[in-house]
């Protein structure tokens, strides 16, 4: 393979690029997003033990 490679002056130093920071690529890999919890979910579960209780309180009939 020779062939395909250009000769280099023995007396070049290639220029290192800058280190990556070890601290980006995990934070690229979480999912961003809101803080704490969800608060459509907590008023859906209001809703559904409201729901709950509404059924287990006794029916009242006001036929005359």
């Amino acid at each position: 393979m020779p062939q395909f490679t250009s000769p280099r002056p023995q007396g070049l130093q290639l220029k290192l690029r800058k280190p990556r920071n070890p601290l980006v690529a995990p934070s690229l890999q979480r999912l961003a997003g809101r803080h704490g919890s969800a608060r459509k979910g907590l008023r859906q579960q209001a809703k559904h033990a409201l729901l709950k209780e509404i059924r287990q309180l006794p029916s009242i009939d006001h036929s005359p």
